[in-house]
């Protein structure tokens, strides 16, 4: 166990890095996963094996094919689907989620996304709860306190959004606490506000709002983490759904299950692997895939993607998000469903090859 103020997350992964430094292990970046490469056995009943990955070259703009006696997904949740109202990169999008369910394998509870209460109003960058823990209040627009602070996130988030919804803006209120004291005990949540918001905590109040923040459900998985539906692939993290948050995760419990289950998955697949069939797979997902990133080149590029992507991101949170009812799931879905008519009529501008982040953002748009 470790804690670090509020850097514990960041630590930990510097720690790891660190490590696998030491331990000289590869890493290939500037590479983006496209898919996993399966094999099916000889009895139609059984899951199909692992075989590798499908990976984008992105200095390049190459496909290549990674061959694996095992896999391990560590791709992240996808919350960024709510573009502009999560915490979450762009590149959370779901990719590995999303491999999965292409390759045959189970996901499960994926309308269980939590929201944080407290992110940047204007960028939605996220405040840590350790700012409510270390006594911030929570105030509208009069200056009301109307919520416990305290109370488990998504009732912080209902209770701030039905403010906002009432026409109040809301505050985190950490004042108070005094500059030394936010220094000693929050200098990254103080640095944020100066640099995203421009505004000095220690005399100012925070505008904030409730964005999405972080994915429980996600790929199926057994106890021992491998995927259900797919041999030798397993999954960890954010991406994987090992149900030990239920429909609302407590805060800090992200960072114990990867350092938790990290191992175990990582046991589990070099014990797969010892016995796995040597045999590498055939092309045919490398072909595949090459057609596909070739044929991105040539779509149309009449619809602005970018745009849907915004307006999907909206109503997902107005529609999909913290307070959800029959009527305005069916209009998102209606709206999901053109947008999957339009696709073929979305394309790229960009038409070079390397370093092409237009063709990134456009793979990752499509394959939500």
């Amino acid at each position: 166990a470790c804690y670090s103020q509020d850097y514990t997350g960041l630590k930990i992964l510097h720690t790891l890095y660190d490590t696998c430094l030491k331990e000289g292990i590869e890493f290939l970046d500037e590479h983006y996963f496209l898919n996993l490469i399966t094999q099916p056995q000889d009895d139609p009943k059984l899951d199909p094996l692992i075989k590798g990955a499908t990976v984008l070259e992105i200095t390049s703009g190459e496909v290549k094919q990674l061959d694996a006696k095992s896999v391990i997904i560590a791709t992240g949740g996808y919350a960024s689907i709510y573009h502009g109202y999560t915490t979450n990169t762009f590149g959370t999008s779901g990719d590995g989620i999303s491999a999965v369910i292409r390759a045959g394998g189970y996901i499960s509870d994926i309308e269980f996304v939590q929201f944080h209460p407290t992110a940047l109003k204007n960028s939605a960058i996220l405040i840590s709860e350790s700012a409510r823990g270390e006594g911030g209040y929570l105030l509208n627009s009069k200056g009301e306190r109307f919520v416990d602070e305290l109370q488990p996130r998504d009732v912080v988030a209902r209770a701030i959004f039905a403010q906002i919804g009432n026409g109040e803006e809301v505050f985190l209120d950490v004042r108070h606490l005094g500059e030394e004291k936010l220094m000693e005990l929050l200098p990254q949540e103080v640095h944020l506000c100066k640099l995203h918001e421009h505004i000095d905590p220690a005399k100012e109040l925070i505008p904030i709002k409730p964005v999405a923040h972080y994915s429980m459900g996600g790929i199926d998985v057994k106890r021992t983490l491998e995927v259900r539906g797919i041999k030798g692939c397993f999954a960890v993290g954010e991406c994987s759904n090992a149900k030990v948050h239920g429909a609302n995760r407590l805060g800090g419990n992200s960072l114990l299950e990867l350092v938790t289950f990290g191992k175990h998955a990582g046991e589990n697949a070099v014990a797969y692997s010892l016995t796995a069939d040597n045999r590498s797979s055939d092309d045919t997902q490398l072909s595949n895939d090459r057609n596909f990133i070739n044929g991105v080149f040539h779509f149309t590029n009449q619809i602005n993607f970018y745009e849907k992507r915004d307006f999907i991101g909206k109503i997902f949170y107005h529609n999909a998000g913290i307070v959800r009812n029959d009527s305005n799931l069916k209009a998102v879905l209606a709206a999901v469903r053109q947008i999957q008519k339009e696709l073929p009529f979305m394309g790229i501008g960009d038409k070079s090859r390397q370093n092409n982040t237009n063709l990134i953002e456009f793979i990752e748009f499509g394959k939500k």
